[in-house]
């Protein structure tokens, strides 16, 4: 008798009594991307070579992990993002955070650093340190790093459309601490497309864009060569609402989009496809969340192999961080966040993370207190040093229905990867409109999953309770903007103006032309010129990206 039909048997005997007596709480059980989820999985007929679908780890197609040894040898970098008020007050909150066991730095920058403005500047009015820290000059990266070895720690900056003069920035002080740039490591996130997709901190049109991103590759290549040069982001494309096969799929096409960009440019694949990066979320659907993380490695080591011929292994490995998912996160009833934050990382590591950010329980209410960030980065602590998951590699491998969701989300993300190939690629869908209408789908139909309790988010819809918030609140003092302008005052009356004037005017004659600007930004931040100043400079000559209704 073969499996089936000893499935078909089971069915039609032991099955069939039980659902006379219990009916199944639903019709159709299925994933966040409308992937259906058996009842029961069952091995694959015929088997698929184990070689080609799951593989070693450390070996092609990298499914297992991208690392021969993964956690045996070295836990994920446990890098808690963190940045609020002033430069001095976020280090306090960084130095706090390495005595307590965190192995890496995640800056939080505000959102007119964001968005390429000074402190000072009448749009920053009323922003100035409010969701990150306010960065204007290299005066304030050197306190945000006070006492910090850049040449010791590794840093993520979530920086887009400025990322290059931030970058420079942060070189700019490490030089300054003495340090080798060449010893430098980290990521900027540096995701332009997906701002213009889901998030909407841009500046610049997609050209220019583009051009600042290939500048920092091919800068990074040769002088910072251990340096993360993007982290392209599915986080945010699902924090918008989509679906996990959505998020895998929109994040790799934005990724080809950069690899043909730096490849027009001239660079060779093998130079600089080792340094990027990904970025993804880990939700609340356990299960699927550990099969895309497989999923995603495994489809972005055969699009490199296969449409870009990359030769290096390193070339072909998707190396991610991830966060836990902000928008699940509750005002009501804010301890259970614990428990679900809980339950994303434990997805993100059994999926195989490099690097790993855990939300903190009150951040749906403001920024977290110390304490909810200590207990934040103990959920990780606690999930290396205690739970033992970290001492076999990928153990859900073999899972009938790990390894079943596993190709599915592989199936479900080539097919909208080959959709948005017809359209051109990223780019041209984006301007069609075809990512942001398909996350805003699925947004909705997620929410009116919730309104209908076919969703149960406890404690909202359900089990919810009379309360009375007794929280610690994070404050920040509105009296920081005023302190940013006098900072910025002093420094420009203090600095070479002349020597500004002329390397302001180097800057806009290289934004006409075809240099790279990495080495031009360093020289600026390094004689005291503002971010704004280089940011409102590259507007005059490239203009502002203004997005169309769909």
């Amino acid at each position: 008798m073969t499996l089936h039909d000893q499935y078909n048997k089971w069915k039609e005997t032991t099955l069939k009594k039980s659902l006379e007596k219990f009916k199944e709480r639903r019709e159709r059980f299925e994933t966040s991307s409308g992937i259906e989820v058996p009842r029961l999985a069952l091995p694959p007929e015929p088997d698929t070579p184990y070689g080609e679908t799951v593989g070693f780890p450390g070996e092609y197609p990298y499914t297992r992990g991208v690392q021969p040894t993964m956690y045996r040898s070295r836990f994920w970098t446990m890098r808690q993002y963190a940045g609020f008020s002033t430069a001095e007050e976020s280090n306090k909150r960084y130095r706090y955070l390495l005595a307590q066991g965190q192995t890496g730095l995640s800056v939080a920058f505000d959102l007119p650093t964001q968005i390429g403005y000074d402190a000072d500047d009448p749009i920053a009015q009323g922003e100035v340190g409010k969701v990150g820290v306010s960065i204007s000059s290299i005066k304030d990266m050197e306190q945000l790093f006070d006492q910090i070895p850049l040449d010791k720690v590794s840093t993520s900056m979530t920086i887009n459309a400025p990322a290059g003069v931030l970058l420079a920035m942060y070189i700019a002080v490490a030089k300054r601490q003495g340090a080798d740039m060449k010893q430098l490591r980290g990521t900027i996130q540096n995701d332009i497309l997906k701002e213009y997709v889901a998030r909407g901190t841009y500046i610049f049109p997609p050209a220019p864009s583009m051009r600042l991103i290939t500048d920092i590759f091919s800068f990074c290549s040769k002088e910072v060569p251990f340096w993360n040069t993007i982290s392209i982001s599915g986080y945010h494309i699902r924090e918008a609402g989509s679906t996990a096969v959505q998020e895998v799929a929109f994040t790799l096409a934005n990724g080809i989009a950069y690899v043909e960009a730096a490849l027009k440019a001239g660079l060779n694949v093998d130079d600089f496809a080792g340094q990027l990066s990904f970025f993804f979320n880990a939700h609340n659907t356990f299960l699927e969340e550990v099969a895309k993380f497989r999923a995603a490695r495994r489809l972005w080591a055969r699009i490199m192999r296969e449409r870009f011929k990359a030769q290096k292994p390193s070339s072909w490995q998707l190396r991610f961080h991830t966060q836990t998912a902000g928008s699940t996160l509750t005002a009501q009833q804010p301890e259970n966040n614990v428990v679900r934050v809980t339950m994303q990382a434990l997805s993100a590591v059994l999926g195989g993370t490099q690097s790993l950010h855990t939300n903190s329980m009150d951040e749906a209410l403001w920024l977290p207190t110390e304490k909810s960030v200590r207990v934040a980065l103990r959920t990780q602590q606690i999930i290396a040093y205690e739970s033992g998951v970290a001492d076999s590699i990928d153990p859900l491998a073999g899972s009938y229905l790990i390894e079943y969701l596993t190709d599915e989300i592989e199936k479900g993300a080539q097919d909208y990867i080959a959709k948005i190939d017809e359209m051109g690629g990223a780019m041209p869908s984006i301007e069609r409109g075809f990512m942001q209408n398909e996350i805003q789908n699925a947004a909705y139909a997620a929410q009116q999953a919730i309104e209908k309790k076919e969703q149960v988010i406890v404690g909202v819809n359900q089990f919810a309770v009379d309360e009375v918030l007794t929280l610690e609140r994070l404050k920040v003092d509105t009296s920081i903007e005023l302190g940013q302008r006098e900072r910025l005052k002093k420094l420009r009356e203090t600095r070479d103006g002349k020597r500004v004037d002329a390397l302001l005017g180097q800057v806009r004659d290289a934004a006409l032309g075809t240099q790279n600007l990495m080495p031009l930004f360093i020289e600026c931040v390094e004689n005291d010129i503002t971010l704004g100043e280089i940011c409102n400079t590259l507007r005059g000559i490239w203009g502002e990206y203004v997005a169309e209704g769909f």
